[in-house]
C-alpha cells in the first residue's frame, strides 16, 4: 500500500531513501539525526558539512553511505512554540520538500521518521496528523511508497478524544459479542448437542431446489469487481482516484479490474469502500461481494465501521487509528 505506519529501526531499511530529522547545521545531533549518523558513517558527516546547512521546513540530499538506503534526505522540522508561530506550514512543508527531492530522484520508496516529535517538543498527535496529511495528499498524485516509521508504541499516539471515543465505540460493540450473561450460558449448557442456531441456519438438502446446479450458477449475482467499476462510474472518479483514496497499488487495482471474479483481501474490500464514501448499507454490500461481512467480535471491523459511521473517509486517518490499536491497516 502507498502509505504505510511501521514499528522499524528507520536506519535498517531497505528503501530508496530514507529522511533524518535534522538540525539547521545538519551536523548531527541526537535522537534520529544521530542514529542515522552513527549508522552511516564518518562519510555523511563529511558530505553534509559541504552542504552548508539547512533552512526549517526544507530538505537537502546526500547518499546513504554505510546505510541500506541510497539517500539520505536532511529536513529540518520546526520547534515548537505553542503552535501559534507557523509550525504547522513549516513542518508541513519539511515533508513536502523531503517527498519532492525523493521523487526528483526517482525514488519509489521513502521512509519518514515522526519529524519534530522528539527534542522539537511538537505534540505527537498533532505531529501525527500533519505527517498523514501532507503525505497523503502527496500521494493522491504521485505513485510512490511512503513508510511513517514509529520507533516504538510509546512514541505513538493519536488524539486522546478520537482514541476515547473509538475506545467507547468498541466497547459497545466488542463487549456485546464476546460476554454472554449468566443466564444465557446456562441456557446454552442445557441445549443438546446441536445448538438451535446451528439447525436455523442448516441449509436443506440438495433435492429441494428447485432447479439445478447449472441454472443455480447461471443466477450468480454482481461480483465485487463489477461492484466496484460499477461504484467507481456512478461517482464520476477516475481508477487513479479511487485507488489512490484507497491506500491500494496500482498493480493490484489493475489485477482486480482485468479478472471480474478477482476475491480481494478484507483490508482491500474495505478500502474501497471507504475510498467510495459509501454509506453503512452499502459499505455492507460490498464487502458481502467480496465474501465478507462486518463482524462486532473484531475490534479491526468495528473501527473502521466507527468512521464508516461518523462519515470520515479519510483512509489515512483511519489507519492511524487501526495502528493505534494494534491492527491490521486498509489498503493491499
Amino acid at each position: 500500500m502507498p502509505l504505510q505506519i511501521v514499528r522499524n529501526d528507520i536506519t535498517t531499511m531497505k528503501v530508496d531513501a530514507i529522511v533524518n530529522a535534522a538540525n539547521e547545521s545538519l551536523l548531527g545531533g541526537g535522537g534520529v539525526d544521530g542514529a542515522i549518523h552513527r549508522a552511516a558513517g564518518p562519510e555523511l558527516l563529511a558530505a553534509c558539512r559541504t552542504l552548508g546547512g539547512c533552512k526549517t521546513g526544507q530538505a537537502k540530499v546526500t547518499k546513504g553511505y554505510r546505510l541500506p538506503a541510497k539517500f539520505v534526505i536532511h529536513t529540518v522540522g520546526p520547534i515548537w512554540r505553542g503552535g501559534s508561530h507557523g509550525e504547522r506550514a513549516l513542518l508541513a512543508s519539511a515533508y513536502r520538500t523531503s517527498l519532492e527531492a525523493a521523487l526528483a530522484r526517482q525514488c519509489e520508496t521513502v521512509a519518514f521518521p515522526l519529524i519534530s516529535s522528539g527534542v522539537y517538543g511538537y505534540p505527537k498527535d498533532r505531529a501525527l496528523q500533519v505527517a498523514v496529511d501532507t503525505i497523503g495528499q502527496f500521494l493522491l498524485k504521485h505513485d510512490m511508497t511512503v513508510y511513517l516509521v514509529i520507533f516504538d508504541r510509546a512514541a505513538y499516539t493519536i488524539g486522546g478524544k478520537l482514541f476515547a471515543d473509538i475506545a467507547a465505540y468498541i466497547d459497545d460493540r466488542y463487549v456485546e459479542a464476546h460476554t454472554d450473561s449468566r443466564e444465557t450460558q446456562r441456557r446454552r449448557m442445557a441445549q443438546p448437542s446441536m445448538p438451535m442456531e446451528e439447525a436455523a441456519w442448516m441449509p436443506p438438502p440438495c433435492a429441494a431446489a428447485p432447479f439445478g446446479l447449472g441454472e443455480a450458477l447461471s443466477k450468480l449475482d454482481e461480483s465485487f469487481s463489477q461492484m466496484l467499476l460499477r461504484k467507481i462510474d456512478e461517482r464520476g472518479m477516475t481508477d487513479a482516484q479511487c485507488y489512490k483514496k484507497a491506500n491500494i497499488d496500482r498493480k493490484l487495482f489493475s489485477k482486480i479490474r482485468s479478472d471480474v471474479h478477482y476475491k480481494p483481501s478484507k483490508p482491500t474490500a474495505m478500502a474501497f469502500a471507504v475510498a467510495l464514501e459509501l454509506p453503512l448499507p452499502e459499505a455492507r454490500e460490498m464487502l458481502e461481494k467480496a465474501g465478507f461481512a462486518f463482524s462486532h467480535a473484531s475490534k479491526f471491523d468495528i473501527i473502521v465501521e466507527y468512521f464508516i459511521a461518523h462519515e470520515n473517509y479519510n483512509i489515512f486517518e483511519i489507519n492511524e487509528a487501526l495502528f493505534a490499536f494494534d491492527q491490521s491497516l486498509l489498503g493491499g
